[in-house]
């Protein structure tokens, strides 16, 4: 069973930047389309960024420009680089396939706040 386990995130201030790491287990990683979601506290879970099998990435209108998104399927890596902070940012972030979804992991709480 494919399971996710995030990291790098924490207390920023507005216009700051964080890296996200998501570490996956399980067979044929390389195959599926990876996306980071977010949840804020009383929101449902939205995805935020994918990137598929072939690299080719999408966003969110609220991230686009923002939030870079990449794999490393060697070492079952997905990442999201997140630049210029907004209050509205703040979430659990979690990686997850998109479409056969696994297993969510415990996220990781990301607070853009001065």
């Amino acid at each position: 069973q494919v399971q996710f386990v995030e990291s790098g995130g924490g207390l920023v201030q507005p216009g700051g930047s964080l890296r996200l790491s998501c570490a996956a287990s399980g067979t044929f990683f390389s195959i599926y389309t990876m996306g980071w979601y977010r949840q804020a506290p009383g929101k449902q879970r939205e995805l935020v960024a994918s990137i598929s099998s072939g690299v080719n990435t999408n966003y969110a209108n609220s991230v686009e420009g923002r939030f870079t998104i990449s794999r490393d399927n060697a070492k079952k890596m997905v990442y999201l680089q997140m630049n210029s902070l907004k209050p509205e940012d703040t979430a659990v972030y979690y990686c997850n396939r998109v479409g056969t979804l696994g297993s969510w992991g415990q996220g990781t709480q990301v607070t853009v706040s001065s």
